[in-house]
């Protein structure tokens, strides 16, 4: 199997040479007949093709990096690689960013879908850990955005922007423009070409601005210390989480959504183009070393309102996520899923899937976590080394497997 090492920096390719890495074996079956899957690839040559898209679930452990089939839940691949490792899908349903700590590493999951003239075929080969790597100083958020993905960059402040398809034709060189100074931010592309990204300094982060295509500032607030977090809701409202509201960007403007404290810190928000609302979380101890909150936010971009729903058990910035429908999904510290409608906020559904847990106080351990793709709902639960599918229509453990390491973080690409 081809291996190739491209590191990209600002602009072009620095350096490629080859690499080869052990690979372990496909899932699939093979079936003849049709036209060789394309690009260059990893893997691509030794791809089996499908009946149906194959989705995998990309988990993160201490130490290494597991695939899994995402419908039975067997382990594809184990992909050693020491430290802390943080996985991103690319948005392509192939592709997954792994920081590292020379930038974002790109993750080939092994599965994806190509169109040969009137019909689609899908494929399925060995997850590769390819050495294109895009550097950056400390690596932080990745946003999928109507088409694009931008990388940011905590330490030297550099945005990387792509045509999320162009990841079909294998390592594509970024657009790259750069914040203001250095900071623990994030940026995203909006549909007219656009960049909206988070300012601020290693010490205070204040709020956020928009640039367009040529790099003039067309809108900008400060007035959203400790900006932290985007989620993209309905009609292209984008929220940012302040310590003491959201901030909000729609159609050319900022507004603010005001906490209902003073101190009312929401750091993550989950969004869903089918629902004009966000989730977020929502803190009130300015000096806790962890707070461990009750009530979650829901922020209606469209009024500019927000509510606070008490759930009755606490949880992580893990465990919120967003059904097909738009619905709020929240991991309770009970081992609880709860539906909320995210208009209302009334709890529709508590659903047992794990037992009760606690947050721990370092932010990298390990800690049961939610993520949802297409119907189902993904679940970990570390402390026994176990993965659950719950189906989102009926509260239904579908599947548990144990798994050979704890999981921490996981993503998922639909192939």
């Amino acid at each position: 199997m081809r291996r190739h090492r491209t590191i990209i920096g600002s602009a072009s390719a620095a350096l490629a040479a080859t690499l080869l890495m052990s690979a372990c074996g496909t899932s699939g079956s093979e079936t003849a007949g049709h036209d060789e899957p394309s690009g260059e690839q990893a893997g691509a040559e030794d791809a089996e093709e499908l009946d149906a898209p194959a989705p995998r679930l990309v988990t993160t452990y201490d130490g290494g990096i597991m695939t899994l089939d995402a419908q039975t839940l067997e382990v594809i691949d184990d992909t050693k690689l020491e430290g802390f490792n943080r996985v991103n899908p690319v948005g392509d349903s192939r592709h997954v960013m792994v920081s590292v700590a020379e930038g974002f590493r790109l993750f080939d999951a092994g599965v994806w879908t190509e169109e040969h003239g009137d019909h689609t075929h899908s494929y399925a080969a060995a997850p590769t850990l390819t050495d294109t790597v895009y550097e950056t100083d400390t690596p932080g958020h990745v946003v999928r955005h109507g088409g694009t993905t931008v990388l940011f960059g905590d330490g030297d402040g550099k945005i990387q922007t792509f045509d999320t398809s162009s990841f079909a034709e294998g390592a594509p060189e970024p657009q790259v423009i750069q914040a203001e100074e250095p900071h623990h931010g994030v940026a995203v592309r909006l549909e007219d070409g656009s960049t909206l990204h988070t300012i601020g300094t290693e010490e205070e982060r204040s709020g956020a601005k928009v640039v367009d295509a040529e790099g003039k500032e067309i809108a900008r607030s400060e007035d959203c210390p400790g900006v932290h977090g985007e989620a993209a809701a309905q009609d292209e409202a984008i929220a940012l989480g302040c310590e003491d509201g959201i901030l909000l960007y729609k159609d050319g403007e900022f507004s603010k959504v005001d906490a209902e404290d003073d101190y009312g810190r929401i750091g993550n928000q989950a969004g869903s183009d089918e629902s004009p609302v966000v989730l977020g979380d929502y803190k009130v101890d300015e000096d806790a070393e962890l707070e461990r909150p009750e009530r979650i936010s829901l922020t209606d971009t469209e009024a500019g309102t927000m509510k606070l729903v008490d759930l009755g058990a606490s949880y992580s910035f893990r465990s919120l996520g967003r059904g097909p429908d738009g619905e709020a999904l929240v991991l309770g510290t009970d081992g609880a899923l709860r539906v909320i409608d995210p208009k209302s906020g009334t709890v529709d559904e508590e659903y047992p899937v794990i037992d009760e847990w606690e947050e721990p106080v370092d932010w990298q351990q390990a800690r049961p976590t939610l993520f949802v793709q297409g119907e189902k709902a993904f679940v970990s639960e570390p402390e026994k080394s176990e993965i659950h599918i719950v189906d989102l229509d009926t509260g239904k453990v579908e599947k548990t497997a144990e798994l050979p390491h704890a999981t921490d973080e996981i993503t998922g690409v639909t192939g």
